[in-house]
């Protein structure tokens, strides 16, 4: 059998089941909204990108080629990312992260809701990453489906060790740990609050209901010696219970 392909994807609830499955029912779905606003007295644009990432023949997601469009209309000193996606296409992740870097505008990235999967890579690109409150963030391995011979299997498999070794190059721009502690976040499927996001260095500050910037640093060598630490301890399938659930499958 010829190999038809495979489809890359940082995947959502549409797609696959969690390995944390007990939060996959959590994750409500999410209407596509994608609007630019402009406010000229804050000198900004306001890029609203709610639901999944990527191409769709339905036009129910926020495609890489939409946000590259709104970037080349933006002439504000700032650009806010109000984002709510439980992820999607890694590729289109990857590609929008990019273009929200390499723009000239400062870049401040506001989490509505979710930042899962290649959402979380797209909010990597914040100067500024603000957590509203009850706002979670969670990365995991780049997932796919391909068939066709041993051969073209292997060449998935192949490609999908790059695509992850790339994700942590974007992840390790922010995290404060190592590389070997974020691939072992990045393969237990690891779930964020959002105070947890600012100790790992993910996030810059967390608004509290009162909509008051709250400043949550931490001593980061505190951090990783407590619950970072204790995942080098233990055994894999029960590493950072602080920050997830144990896989169903």
């Amino acid at each position: 059998m010829k190999n038809t392909g495979s489809f890359p994807v940082m995947a959502n609830a549409k797609h696959r089941r969690f390995k944390n499955s007990q939060y996959a029912d959590l994750i409500p779905e999410i209407p596509k909204n994608f609007a630019v606003e402009v406010d000229e007295e804050k000198d900004e644009t306001v890029l609203t990108v709610y639901g999944e990432i990527g191409e769709s023949w339905w036009y129910d997601s926020t495609s890489a080629g939409d946000i590259d469009r709104a970037l080349k209309e933006v002439k504000t000193k700032g650009i806010t990312v109000r984002l709510n996606s439980p992820g999607g296409d890694a590729f289109d992740g990857i590609t929008i992260y990019n273009r929200l870097k390499d723009h000239d505008a400062k870049v401040k990235i506001i989490v509505d809701g979710w930042a899962c999967s290649a959402a979380s890579i797209i909010a990597m690109a914040a100067d500024e990453l603000i957590m509203n409150t009850g706002a979670m963030l969670m990365v995991h391995e780049a997932w796919t489906w391909a068939v066709g011979s041993k051969a073209d299997l292997q060449k998935t498999v192949d490609m999908m060790v790059k695509l992850d070794e790339s994700l942590l190059d974007i992840y390790m721009t922010k995290a404060k740990c190592t590389r070997e502690e974020m691939q072992q976040f990045v393969e237990n499927e690891t779930w964020f609050t959002a105070n947890e996001a600012v100790e790992l260095g993910f996030a810059t500050d967390v608004t509290q209901e009162e909509d008051k910037p709250v400043n949550n640093k931490v001593d980061a060598e505190q951090f990783k010696q407590g619950v970072l630490q204790r995942f080098k301890k233990e055994p894999k399938q029960t590493i950072l219970t602080k920050f997830q659930r144990v896989s169903n499958e």
